[in-house]
């Protein structure tokens, strides 16, 4: 699918991060953005030309028919939906209390699963469109010490591979990106007791040598080409092709880690 100057898009978390960077490219090409976030202001989206701004948080149903509502009233339709809002937490499972995994759940999965839902029934009446889900290569493959966030991306590659067979026959596209870490604010969502794999987190993100408008430009490219898994990154299509091909060796990788931070919290703890 083409994207071309006109077109009509909606972008969930699009204050910050890779959903801003998303923004900022859809309307460098002349598309129109429907921009949306949690916060009742986004100073850096108002600030472009042709960019309207809502607050939509992603957990609420009666947010999401807003956003439907405006988009009828407005555009009479939509070409693009990014479902890209999301958050981060992880660590020792034990560690990791049940109110953390219904939060990130509500968010990471349920909100990209409504953002479905309220467009759909509109892709298919038009017969065209394109649905685009963030996931992480988290989704494809799941390290240790992170299980809330490994399981709700792989729920949303799940989510976004059914919708894509779903949905083929409707004339409706549907992608799901899968980036490594590129720097983002995604660590001031960051969750957890876990201290150490906070911290961990904090620094992979920190210190990525990626930005989020990469991100951005290698997501508008493969879904102009249809591409349906996006993999963003060398680093996560060596992971996902170990996991696919290498199984031994990716296993074998995942248990060395494993170790190596179990050794980390020991010498942390005065126990090494």
């Amino acid at each position: 699918m083409k994207i071309t100057a006109g077109d009509r898009a909606l972008v969930t978390g699009g204050a910050s991060g890779l959903g801003l960077a998303l923004v900022r490219q859809l309307a460098d090409r002349g598309v129109r953005v429907l921009a949306t976030d949690v916060h009742d202001e986004a100073p850096e989206v108002a600030a472009l030309d042709g960019i309207t701004y809502r607050r939509l948080d992603v957990t609420s149903d009666v947010d999401w028919a807003a956003a439907r509502d405006w988009v009828v009233e407005t555009w009479g339709g939509i070409d693009l939906v990014f479902n890209n809002a999301g958050v981060a937490a992880g660590g020792r499972i034990e560690l990791t209390e049940m109110d953390q995994w219904q939060w990130i759940i509500d968010i990471n999965l349920l909100g990209v699963a409504r953002g479905c839902r309220t467009f759909t029934p509109m892709l298919k009446e038009q017969g065209r469109g394109h649905i685009v889900n963030t996931a992480s290569a988290a989704g494809l493959v799941h390290p240790p010490r992170m299980s809330e966030y490994n399981a709700t991306k792989a729920a949303v590659v799940a989510l976004s591979e059914t919708l894509f067979h779903e949905l083929k026959a409707d004339g409706v596209r549907v992608s799901v990106v899968c980036p490594t870490f590129f720097k983002t604010n995604l660590t001031s969502s960051l969750r957890g007791k876990d201290e150490a794999a906070q911290q961990a987190a904090a620094k992979l993100i920190d210190g990525a040598k990626r930005t989020a408008d990469d991100i951005a430009a290698v997501v508008l490219t493969q879904v102009e080409k249809d591409r349906h898994i996006i993999v963003t990154d060398r680093d996560g299509r060596i992971a996902y092709a170990a996991k696919r091909w290498l199984r031994p060796l990716y296993y074998q990788q995942m248990a060395k880690a494993a170790v190596r931070m179990a050794r980390q919290d020991r010498r942390d703890e005065g126990q090494d």
